[in-house]
């Protein structure tokens, strides 16, 4: 596939998390993930922004918004600091516009006016088997409307390395989570998220860069 064709599929990338792709270019872009592991990640990344994105009221973005509560910003930007290593450079960005959306504004009141108080999250321990030399887990699902989230914690991931995570169905299907850098003995913490609801969810893998199953996790 040339450089263009591959750009052009990426940048669909957004429409297709939105379900706002004709069938035929959905087709062939769920066909072009089974086989780049680089949109994978960036759709896992930019897939928790469709269901609040398609709560926006078109009738209302010339209406000024409410001002959002005090510690909606800091709650967002810490949980985009948070994660540097995983979200791809254009899916950072991608989180940061919608930040901005919200904190903002921006004519929408999107986000604030649909939480007012500060979420709890329903964290869910999860059990995990290592299936690598020194590697130490723990981790917690999180259930959300457009899937779930992983929150995983662990040390003796090789420094410097690449891993990512799919997530497995209860019909054998795989969904990509996302990825992460390992930091050796260093503790590692970050969220990984999956369009796979928690309902029909049944386990996690951890994979590295020669397609070794390094963790596995029961949900």
């Amino acid at each position: 596939m040339s450089t263009e064709e591959h750009r052009r599929l990426r940048e669909l990338l957004g429409s297709y998390a939105l379900g706002q792709l004709e069938a035929v270019q959905a087709a062939g872009l769920h066909a072009h993930l089974d086989g780049c592991a680089d949109c994978r990640a960036e759709l896992a990344a930019i897939a928790p922004l469709a269901a609040p994105l398609k709560l926006v009221n078109p009738d209302r973005l010339e209406q000024t918004p409410v001002a959002p509560p005090d510690w909606l910003e800091e709650s967002i930007l810490a949980a985009i600091k948070a994660e540097p290593r995983r979200i791809r450079p254009k899916g950072r960005w991608l989180l940061a516009a919608a930040a901005a959306l919200v904190i903002g504004g921006a004519g929408t009141g999107l986000g604030y006016a649909l939480a007012p108080d500060p979420p709890k999250i329903p964290l869910e321990p999860v059990q995990v088997t290592a299936l690598a030399a020194g590697v130490q887990s723990t981790a917690d699902v999180v259930p959300h409307t457009w899937g779930m989230e992983i929150k995983l914690v662990g040390t003796g991931y090789e420094a410097g390395k690449k891993y990512h995570v799919v997530v497995l169905d209860t019909a054998g299907r795989m969904a990509p989570a996302g990825e992460f850098i390992g930091t050796g003995a260093k503790r590692m913490s970050c969220n990984l998220n999956s369009s796979v609801l928690r309902s029909d969810a049944k386990a996690f893998e951890v994979i590295d860069e020669a397609d070794h199953v390094v963790l596995r996790g029961l949900v």
